[in-house]
This record gives structure tokens, sequence and C-alpha cells, in this order.
């Protein structure tokens, strides 16, 4: 029989506890540029990547991406491969894995369906999952008690383990961090740090489920709680760690051997303040919207110099209108914007562009987005884009070139956009 393998995340964990500073990002997103750049970023630092998907963006019904577990399995697998990344070092993880996506069902009902998003989940290899079944279902008390939710997370953990692989032990995480859909509004909405009474009774109330289920194998492979640190961002603002004030809740962890903190909603934060989330005990930091802000703010600036190289050089040559058809599309399908931007038709227009929040990434997929990216890499691929342009837009990506680091190749400075973000995080973790 061959031995199984050390999850390279407790590995991660197991070193941090010995000393060293060591942490891992979780990239949230299936865009397929973000995951390129990832890639890279990844195969250049030598490290694992670690690539979460949440239950409403894959799922058994295929999410709005369009996925299953298997085939975003399959994707991934393709893309390693495809970027010469080693496949062993690819991490798969299940986020919010719970019966979010059929609240508005009983919750017998919407548990069926979670239950079926992580088996499908474990049978297609993913091995670090976070069980969160923290969001009340039609007829159940609200909030939702929180033994209940830890009898409900226990419920699927054993789905899990009966549908694991042999080869690698899936890991757990558990609890919420019970963020507001969609990121906060208002900078005063009252972000509140969990405290360790809060966190040490979470822990608890999972302890107690698993037990009740005969799950102690599995509770010795929960990793990490999902904590609130004290960080969010909104459409227009950030809340930056303090790790003063996050003081009481980052050294409270060192009581459990073996777990450590998964923080999300990192997104924005500070180069140092990422660093310092590592070394406070928060090992495992989430990102997603910065990484397709990155990206849109990338496309964007090679939007405006393909417009104006066009214009210069009077070629008859048609133009992307990326912009134009990304309000097009957000406009004709609002429902992954309208609820989260507030305001006058002009306040909701410049949020639609420019959010920190990001629901621009909902819609990279959509045929008429697609093509026009397609068709802007095409244009300034015949054309190569001035020095000067490229300062103007893009500096950072313009010293690059200059430093020889960087190709002048449209698709390699919009890569290397969502980069910066990218090594920010590989600073603070490897």
């Amino acid at each position: 029989m061959r031995a199984r393998k050390t999850h390279p995340v407790v590995e991660i964990i197991e070193a941090h506890e010995s000393g060293s500073i060591r942490g891992i990002y979780s990239v949230c997103s299936s865009n397929e540029m973000v995951l390129e750049a990832s890639f890279a970023q990844a195969r250049e630092d030598g490290s694992h990547l670690l690539v979460e998907s949440t239950c409403n963006q894959v799922n058994q019904y295929g999410g709005y991406t369009g996925m299953t577990p298997a085939s975003f399995a399959e994707y991934m697998a393709e893309m390693a491969e495809a970027a010469g990344f080693p496949r062993e070092k690819l991490i798969l993880g299940g986020d919010h894995m719970g019966p979010t996506v059929w609240k508005d069902e009983p919750a017998g009902q919407a548990m069926d369906k979670a239950g079926e998003l992580v088996r499908e989940y474990a049978r297609a290899g993913f091995t670090k999952i976070h069980l969160d079944a923290s969001a009340p279902c039609a007829g159940d008390p609200r909030p939702l008690p929180d033994e209940m939710v830890a009898e409900r997370s226990a419920a699927l953990c054993r789905i899990v383990e009966e549908s694991k692989s042999d080869e690698m032990m899936p890991i757990y995480v558990v609890g919420t961090e019970v963020p507001v859909p969609g990121g906060v509004q208002e900078e005063d909405e009252g972000l509140k740090i969990t405290e360790p009474a809060e966190a040490a009774a979470t822990i608890e109330n999972a302890r107690k489920a698993f037990a009740a289920q005969g799950l102690e194998d599995a509770w010795e492979r929960v990793s990490a709680l999902v904590v609130q640190p004290g960080v969010e961002f909104g459409n227009d603002f950030i809340i930056d760690y303090d790790r003063e004030q996050a003081a009481a809740l980052s050294g409270f962890i060192d009581d459990y051997p073996g777990m450590t903190f998964e923080a999300h909603s990192t997104d924005y934060q500070k180069k140092n303040a990422l660093r310092e989330m590592v070394e406070d005990n928060f090992t495992i930091l989430k990102v997603g919207p910065w990484l397709t802000c990155a990206l849109r703010e990338g496309l964007i600036a090679l939007g405006l110099i393909e417009r104006e190289m066009i214009a210069a050089l009077g070629r008859r040559t048609e133009p992307s209108g990326l912009t134009e058809a990304l309000e097009t599309e957000m406009n004709s399908n609002p429902v992954y914007w309208e609820k989260y931007y507030p305001g006058t038709p002009g306040e909701k227009a410049l949020q639609r562009k420019y959010s920190f929040s990001d629901r621009v990434r909902y819609y990279w997929q959509r045929p008429r987005v697609e093509k026009s990216v397609e068709q802007l890499l095409l244009n300034l691929d015949s054309m190569e884009i001035p020095l000067s342009l490229l300062s103007q837009h893009l500096p950072f990506q313009y010293l690059a070139v200059r430093e020889g680091r960087l190709d002048l190749s449209p698709k390699e400075i919009a890569l290397d956009k969502v980069r910066d973000v990218l090594r920010l995080y590989s600073y603070a973790c490897i």
C-alpha cells in the first residue's frame, strides 16, 4: 500500500509553528488570464499554487462558470501542463462548501444538494475543503444556532471522508467570517474583529459535532479556522490590518497546535500588512477581486493605448471596444452588480467600471467580452506599443520592459499587471 502524502498546507503550518515565517495565498478566481499569471508566479517562486472555487462558482449544476468540480479540476490540470507547472504542486480547494446556493429551499433539500456538492469536490481531487453551513435555509431560525452550523458542517465532512481519494487525505477549514455578500458598502458598517472566546466556541462546537459523527480522524485534519482579523474592502475604501487590534486573536491560535487562521477579504492590503498577517498566524491569505481588478486595470489601459495608436496611425483597424462591450454586457444582465452599487446612475456607471468590489469579474467569460479582449490583443500585436505610451498608462510594466524583465507583448503586459498583486502575496508568504 502506497504511503499517503502529507498535505502541503499542513507542511507550511508546521514550518510556521516551528519558527519559519511561512504562509500560502489562495487564488480565488476562475479567470483564465488570472490563472495564467498565477501559474507563472508560482513557477518562478518554486512554490505550491492553491486555487479555490466557491459553491456558487463551481458546483454540480455548473455554477456561474458553467463548470462542475470535475471539469474545473480538468481545466486546472490542462492549465498546469500548458504552463509547465508541476501537477503535484497544484492544490485545489473548495470555499464556503455548504447550502448557500440553495438557502431559499427547505433545509433538508438544501443540505442534500450541499452533500452532493462536497461529494463531487472530493471525487474530483479537491483536498482543501472549507466547511461552511452557516447560511440559514427556508424555515430555519435566524441566525442559525452555532451548534446547528457545526452539526451540518460535520455531516458534510462525513460525506467528503466517504468520497475522498486515498492518495492525499483532505484537510478542512471550519468557521466563517460571515461576510456581507459582495463586500461591505460603507466603511463604518461595523467591522468587528473576532473575539478569542468566539473563536474558541467555534472550535469546540465543531469538535463536538465531528465526534458525534465519529469523525475523530478527520478532526485531526482540521487545519484552519476562518476568522475576521479586521480587514475588508468596499467599492471605494479599504479597511487596513492593524496588528495591535488583532493581537489578542492572533495569539489565541497558539494554544491549538496544527491549526492556523484563514483570512478572507485580504484584497488591497498593503505589502507590509500582508506580511504582518502571516507573521501573526493568519497563515492562509485569500485573494480574488484584487486579481481581476488588476486585470481590468491592465486591459482598460491597453484599450486606451489601442485607441491612441489607431487614431495616430490612421489605420482602418476595427477597435476592440472593450469598455463598451463590458458596459453593454453589465447593463443587459445586471444581476451580478445592481444590488452592490448604490447611488445615482452616474455613480453606478463609475462603480461598474472602477469599483474595488470588481463585479466586472462575472462578465469576462461572456462571448462579446471575450471577443473584444481577443481583438484588443490582436490589434496591439499588429502595431508595436511605443514605450512612451506604455509609460503613460502602465508605468510599472514600462519599467519592467526597460529592465528586460518583460516582453513588449500586450498579453504579457496584462498578465504582469496581475502579477503586480501576486508578487505582494509572494513576499508575504514565501
